[in-house]
């Protein structure tokens, strides 16, 4: 049956070679459009960051981006459906809970205008150095959005500033341990899930992105409920459609509430060797990699095409 809604990750996922989406892919995502499939986006990147990608595609304006791992939705046109913040307190908790790794931390506010565009300080760290030997790429293009304060906790002098995401970035070893560190923390709830899969706590969601060949790890930091996952059950519900209708396609464990809410999951052939033995035991595809238009391939087989 042809699904009502796909919805697609982007970094491993839909973004190939430099940072590109193949023409195959784009054609695929066209087409899918054509016979009105709803197209939306669900990634860790902010709004204003995936669309410097998304701006490339040849999609309607009303197709909608789950940004921030599902923190905020809007659409193509930059027109907000939805949004949790982090509340004041517990920021500030997790600004202290987390003391030893604020030079990991990047804290994330919704600062979105009509234009799609980002407002000065839509980014906020502490210290500069470590972060850009973790994720310099990103530091570099972001440098207009980022501003640092010292400490970090001031930017809750005024009562109005709520995050709608924190993140912690570096190798995956110092990664891990911060992990354990909010493992370790009382109000943990594991919801059944190992860490490994997906952990929350009474206060804050936490899901992990992995990129092992680099060494790399992100640990994200969202409102307690928020997920990719819930953000296509909203998505569903908005639009009458049933989650047993909807395709989800990604790369990586912060992309897990995805495959778990849609009615067929397609992990990419790039995803961790652990996330795919996951994918054979639940039953999810294992499609092709990103820099085999995997998606293209997985949207062709579902239009049959």
């Amino acid at each position: 049956m042809k699904p009502k809604i796909i919805v697609l990750d982007m970094d491993g996922t839909l973004v190939g070679a430099e940072g590109k989406v193949s023409e195959r892919n784009v054609a695929a995502l066209d087409l899918a459009a054509r016979e009105g499939v709803l197209i939306a986006i669900a990634t860790g990147r902010r709004h204003s960051y995936a669309m410097k990608i998304l701006r490339t595609l040849a999609l309607d304006g009303s197709c909608p981006i789950m940004s921030s791992n599902g923190a905020v939705t809007r659409t193509f046109d930059s027109r907000l459906l939805h949004r949790t913040f982090l509340d004041r307190e517990t920021a500030l908790w997790l600004c202290t809970h987390l003391v030893e790794y604020r030079n990991a931390l990047v804290l994330t506010f919704d600062k979105v205008g009509e234009d799609g565009e980002d407002g000065p300080g839509a980014l906020v760290v502490e210290e500069l150095d470590n972060l850009h030997q973790s994720i310099n790429g990103w530091m570099v293009s972001n440098a207009p959005w980022i501003e640092a304060h010292v400490p970090i906790t001031r930017i809750f002098d005024d009562p109005e500033n709520m995050p709608i995401q924190a993140m912690l970035c570096g190798n995956l070893e110092r990664m891990r341990a911060a992990e354990k560190l909010l493992l370790a923390h009382e109000h943990v709830i594991s919801e059944g899930h190992t860490p490994a899969e997906r952990i929350h706590t009474a206060r804050v969601a936490v899901h992990r992105t992995e990129y092992p060949a680099r060494d790399l790890c992100m640990v994200d930091l969202l409102p307690a409920g928020c997920s990719k996952g819930a953000a296509l059950r909203q998505l569903c519900q908005d639009h009458g459609v049933s989650p047993e209708e909807t395709v989800a396609i990604g790369d990586n464990w912060n992309d897990v509430s995805l495959f778990e809410v849609a009615g067929r999951s397609v992990v990419m052939g790039n995803a961790p060797e652990d996330l795919q033995e996951m994918a054979q035991r639940r039953g999810w595809i294992v499609g092709r990699t990103n820099l085999d238009d995997g998606v293209a391939i997985a949207i062709e087989g579902l239009l049959g095409s």
